[in-house]
């Protein structure tokens, strides 16, 4: 049984002291692909440090974090577009992410945000490839400016989805898949009603490691190998097996991320 974390930070210092050990957990699970979204400046050479180690199983993205949006972000934005744009070899990137607005702790900089946001978009109509979405207390902005930019549909994930249901439903309707995580498996959590009646082929697996680890690990920090945990979650909720859903939510990264 094969499963894809589609979204991961295993170069995160929350793993400088078993890093090896972590990813041989992961590939003993059966995760043996792991999708590196990038944050900013700062984050890109352990990313890149992480990808040169073990290109095997890790696939990388390219994108500036909302949360690192601030007075600066137009040094940052041309740190992303250089890596996208500047090299004479065919991408290496599977999306570009993570990009989008985060509206909980601050709006101080959301301008900046919905700018530095448009742009990632318009990049990633420009290279075909999709996007990697991360979208706190900002669905309505998000939606409003999709509209604006009048794509016929759209490629990507909204990562850790956190939306309500009929969010949910307008994501997919515009072509996104639901990033679905450790969340789900918490008691009353919105993610696992989404889970349940969303389409299965718009459903993909991620942890967001080190961040927000399933039951029975909440609390704890997240790792890759945690995945089946997410995916039994996924198959209890709706009453498939589990090789259904590594089968189904593989396929739909596989397709989605050319992998």
């Amino acid at each position: 049984m094969h499963f894809i974390d589609t979204h991961c930070h295993l170069y995160d210092e929350a793993f400088d002291a078993d890093r090896p050990d972590a990813i041989r957990r992961a590939l003993d699970a059966g995760v043996d692909t792991m999708l590196l979204p990038d944050i900013d400046a700062a984050s890109t050479p352990r990313l890149d440090a992480l990808l040169a180690v073990c290109p095997q199983h890790f696939r990388p993205m390219a994108g500036l974090h909302p949360t690192s949006v601030d007075g600066d972000y137009e040094q940052q934005l041309r740190h992303v577009h250089d890596r996208l744009f500047a090299s004479s070899t065919p991408t290496p990137f599977v999306a570009i992410g993570e990009i989008g607005l985060d509206f909980y702790w601050d709006r101080t900089f959301e301008v900046q945000q919905v700018d530095a946001l448009r742009r990632q978009l318009l990049w990633a109509v420009d290279l075909d490839l999709p996007v990697c979405l991360h979208i706190r207390k900002a669905h309505n902005e998000l939606f409003a400016l999709l509209r604006q930019l009048n794509r016929p549909s759209w490629r990507g994930v909204m990562h850790c989805f956190g939306g309500s249901l009929r969010e949910a439903c307008c994501a997919v309707e515009m072509g996104f898949h639901l990033g679905i995580g450790g969340v789900a498996t918490f008691k009353n959590a919105t993610m696992a009603d989404i889970a349940k009646a969303m389409p299965l082929d718009r459903l993909l697996l991620e942890t967001d490691a080190p961040y927000l680890a399933p039951v029975p690990h909440r609390g704890q920090r997240n790792e890759s190998a945690y995945i089946p945990l997410i995916a039994q979650r996924i198959a209890d909720l709706r009453g498939i097996s589990l090789d259904e859903v590594a089968m189904v939510t593989s396929s739909s990264a596989r397709s989605l991320f050319a992998l």
